[in-house]
């Protein structure tokens, strides 16, 4: 797991070091957690942390490649952005046809109004979705550039759909789901990033010294501030603006985007609660930490998301392995209860639709949740370790134990021992799925709970026990 510090140590690492290692970023130490000043904007995490599951989709041309998105056009990125790229040695030509792969974009099977009821029906209470990725390809009708969706060379400009952004978001809030919008601050399409007049972009960061070209960096932070603007003011209700692109930070290479500047300005207009998620940066616009494909080994006490995928891979690929329902539940039981939410991606499809295999799997853990989610949604992660297979969460009023299954394996110890926070008397504890009460014995903090009385029939997953109090 990474874990690099966010302190002159951190940085220090990451200018001599990328920040990811094949595509995962590092992330930010709690410690080092800064609460939101605006009381709007905590007021706004409340809700957002208890929300608990969201669907991440990582979506562009690029996905009818087949392959990593964005990162095979970074000369830096080394080998394992390239691994799927077996058609060609040369990665100029792989980089011609991915740069042009929004000419053939098409997709005509995309409904949005489909994504979101499977949303709801999978249990998930928000979106994060790829307004524009690394590779500059902008998912909605920007006006500051023409490397988009709705731009003529794109075949998809003539479906009635084809401002996908705006249709996904509006199709997603009809269901009722919040909205997180990711944004990439680097652009590797903009002639402000990597200036073609600037010779070879060999890196992840503007391919040019900005001290000595200050004109080309402001009109990249000017270019970057009006995509901001239109996100947050055409495209209605935004919970969070997800900012990926570590790199673009005033420490490094001096890129600095003026962040707070454009951010204030909309915090002051349209969105006045936005919660920001300048990821692996710190300091006042980092309101989530945000682990990537891993877990803390410990409860967390400040707001963080994992992001995770559902499969191998964040972008779409021709085959991939989809983790089970069992496998899902089990994830997000041990992130809720160590204080985070869960951001889980499913890639779509070149044609619009979502992996039917992914999608079945979801649709379980969905009829798990329907059972279940009181003691997922609302909740607090627990400070206590257990002991194997053992997680809790807390409710404004109860306590919530999970026994997490074998795959396969519906089979509960004849107890279970748990190490409460303090001492409280524990009046009665039931079985969610049965409604069954359970026999216990309270020593203080220890509880016992003789789990042998309980059916094992109709058991999935991970059974869940609720302490009354």
């Amino acid at each position: 797991m990474l874990f690099y510090k966010t302190g002159e140590d951190f940085w220090r690492k990451i200018m001599e070091e990328p920040i990811m290692e094949k595509g995962v970023h590092a992330y930010s130490e709690e410690d080092r957690y800064v609460v939101p000043k605006s009381a709007a904007v905590r007021k706004h995490l409340e809700f957002f942390t208890g929300l608990k599951f969201g669907l991440m989709m990582h979506w562009a041309p690029g996905c009818q490649i087949a392959t990593y998105e964005s990162w095979p056009l970074c000369d830096d990125a080394d080998d394992w952005s390239r691994e799927d790229v077996i058609w060609t040695d040369d990665m100029e030509e792989f980089k011609h046809h991915y740069w042009n792969a929004n000419k053939t974009f098409n997709p005509i099977k995309f409904r949005p109004d489909h994504w979101a009821d499977f949303a709801k029906r999978a249990g998930f209470k928000y979106l994060l979705f790829t307004t524009k990725h690394h590779d500059g390809f902008c998912m909605f009708d920007t006006q500051q550039t023409d490397y988009k969706i709705t731009a003529s060379d794109c075949p998809f400009s003539s479906n009635k759909r084809a401002n996908i952004v705006q249709e996904v978001f509006n199709a997603f809030r009809a269901e009722g789901l919040a909205i997180s919008a990711y944004f990439s601050k680097p652009d590797w399409h903009s002639e402000y990033f990597w200036a073609p007049e600037m010779g070879k972009a060999e890196t992840r960061n503007a391919n040019y010294d900005i001290p000595s070209h200050p004109e080309l960096w402001n009109k990249f932070v000017d270019f970057t501030h009006q995509q901001l603007r239109e996100i947050c003011s055409l495209y209605g209700h935004i919970d969070v603006l997800w900012l990926d692109g570590g790199q673009i930070s005033p420490r490094i290479h001096n890129q600095d985007i003026r962040l707070g500047e454009i951010i204030e300005e909309i915090r002051n207009t349209t969105q006045p609660h936005l919660i920001v998620c300048d990821r692996t940066v710190g300091g006042e616009y980092e309101n989530i930490i945000t682990p990537e494909q891993s877990i803390p080994s410990h409860y967390i006490g400040c707001p963080w998301e994992a992001c995770i995928t559902a499969g191998d891979y964040f972008s779409f690929h021709y085959e991939d392995n989809f983790k089970s329902p069992h496998a899902i539940v089990r994830l997000l039981i041990e992130v809720v209860s160590k204080g985070g939410n869960l951001a889980l991606n499913i890639p779509p499809q070149p044609d619009g639709q979502l992996p039917a295999k992914a999608m079945r799997n979801l649709l379980r853990v969905g009829e798990w949740l329907h059972i279940h989610g009181q003691a997922i949604y609302n909740t607090r992660g627990y400070p206590i370790a257990q002991e194997q297979k053992i997680f809790i969460t807390e409710g404004s009023e109860n306590v919530f134990v999970f026994y997490c299954y074998d795959e396969n394996t519906p089979r509960l110890p004849r107890r279970v021992n748990i190490k409460l926070k303090d001492e409280r008397a524990v009046q009665k504890i039931t079985c969610l799925r049965s409604g069954a009460a359970v026999s216990f014995i309270q020593n203080g903090k220890i509880l016992v709970i003789h789990t042998i009385e309980l059916d094992p029939l109709g058991a999935n997953y991970a059974d869940c026990l609720k302490l009354c109090f």
